[in-house]
């Protein structure tokens, strides 16, 4: 097989060229979605969100960033024509910038360029209102049936409290002494959200970056200031990924028709930390309050709605090399029927594989031994045959059954290979999308490629 003939460059403009990990293309699989932040996205100063026509190299711009609020990370609806991203502050002052904890999810239809609604409500100040929040949502994704939106959580207020105590600290003097923060706190740490798009939200303007939203949000995880060691306790839960395009089939043959994977932060009985597979499953009805608030106190962080439950799948302590993969960055992905769940890991001989897991637990299975890391975020097709990600300066698809890979793009060294950031197949799985850095009037930028699939793939070939 050529490895080249059917790569195709996408994108020629002399800027940076942002593909989202997943979603980023269009329902009909002709168009893909993009930011233009810069640096390969390593800074947040977007200045559009743009959708690029893979057939003829048009370009739409869905959204010009105005009043100093940067755009970037921008994904498809699954169903119709419209995108979600996120959307830095207005106005940036000096105490109030882009940050983790400073940031929302906007959506624009695609028939309505640069008109935005905003799908989170951001609360920033008491009174706390149910299904508001009061901090930053990152990488929105939708589920598979385009209802509801997933996304990674950071909490503003508890950040400011962070970030007094450290203060209180360096001067030298306890946080209970100086008056500065309470005594007792809980930290921001990273969590996991969903939107549901039951009704508006609607909050008090205690604050003047208080907004409402369209849709009703809740925190699905629960994290812990201090993770007891060999606890399945967490202290971040982050890269979650949508169940099945119906959900998952648990042990007692009922489905749940909602639920996440996401990595969780765990501390080893040695003291240790390190990533583990956890699934949360998520009731229809999130506006129902769990053990605490659902939208916080003043010291406390959002709490699970009634009826989440967290549960935590891999048990790598003792393995020689615990813990789902740091790098690359890569967010767990759930094969279409709900059945297996793919994550990172390194195997015993060091390198980077592919691995899956039931979402009902047990052994996780090896599914790769190549000689070669795996090297970038990845996706499933529409059947669940194949993976494809980045292996050695190529990008490759993966037969899931055999584990053996098959390379779809010719070798090339680190300065022009295909990016981690980005490796999605089109919804019908005939074609993946990806980046590749090129250089422009002297200057290097990520442009969009993709490369059609072979219906009859040769395996193995790498």
């Amino acid at each position: 097989m050529s490895a080249s003939a059917a790569e195709r460059q996408v994108t020629t403009a002399a800027h940076d060229h942002v593909l989202t990990n997943i979603n980023c293309w269009s329902p009909d699989g002709r168009w893909l979605a993009y930011d233009t932040r810069s640096e390969g996205g390593a800074k947040f100063d977007g200045a559009s969100i743009e959708i690029v026509d893979t057939q003829e190299g048009r370009v739409r711009v869905l959204y010009r960033s105005r009043d100093g609020a940067g755009c970037g990370v921008v994904t498809f609806h699954p169903v119709i024509a419209s995108v979600v991203f996120i959307l830095g502050p207005a106005n940036p002052t000096a105490d109030w910038s882009y940050g983790a904890s400073r940031r929302r999810g906007v959506i624009v239809d695609g028939g309505r360029p640069g008109r935005i609604r905003a799908m989170d409500a951001m609360n920033y100040a008491p009174p706390f209102t149910p299904g508001a929040l009061r901090g930053g949502s990152h990488v929105h994704v939708y589920s598979p049936d385009g209802q509801w939106l997933s996304f990674t959580y950071d909490d503003e207020i508890l950040s400011r409290l962070d970030e007094a105590e450290e203060k209180a600290k360096g001067q030298g003097s306890a946080p209970a002494a100086s008056g500065a923060v309470p005594v007792e706190h809980d930290r921001n740490q990273r969590n996991v959200a969903v939107a549901a798009p039951l009704a508006p939200v609607h909050v008090a303007r205690s604050h003047p970056r208080n907004h409402d939203g369209g849709f009703f949000c809740a925190v699905v995880t629960r994290t812990v200031n201090d993770p007891r060691p060999g606890s399945d306790e967490i202290s971040r839960a982050f890269e979650e990924g949508w169940l099945g395009e119906n959900g998952y089939v648990r042990v007692d043959g009922r489905r749940q028709r909602r639920a996440l994977a996401f990595q969780g932060l765990v501390t080893a009985a040695g003291g240790s930390r390190h990533a583990e597979v956890f699934v949360v499953d998520i009731p229809d009805d999130i506006t129902r309050p769990g053990d605490a608030p659902l939208e916080g106190t003043a010291t406390r962080r959002p709490a699970p709605p009634a009826g989440t439950a967290q549960r935590r799948l891999t048990f790598t302590d003792a393995r020689k090399f615990p813990g789902a993969a740091a790098a690359p960055r890569h967010w767990l992905r759930s094969s279409p029927d709900g059945t297996q769940i793919a994550f990172l890991m390194k195997g015993d001989a060091g390198g980077t594989q592919l691995w899956t897991i039931s979402p009902n637990g047990g052994e996780p299975r090896q599914v790769t031994r190549l000689p070669h890391d795996i090297a970038s975020a990845f996706s499933w097709n529409r059947d669940g045959t194949r993976i494809a990600a980045v292996i050695d300066g190529s990008v490759c698809v993966i037969d899931t059954a055999s584990g053996d890979a098959a390379r779809l793009t010719p070798r090339r060294d680190p300065s022009d290979a295909p990016s981690e950031l980005a490796c999605v197949f089109s919804p019908d799985g005939a074609q993946i999308a990806y980046l590749r850095r090129m250089v422009s009037q002297g200057n290097g930028y990520n442009q969009i490629f993709t490369v059609r699939v072979p219906v009859q793939t040769p395996f193995p070939n790498l």
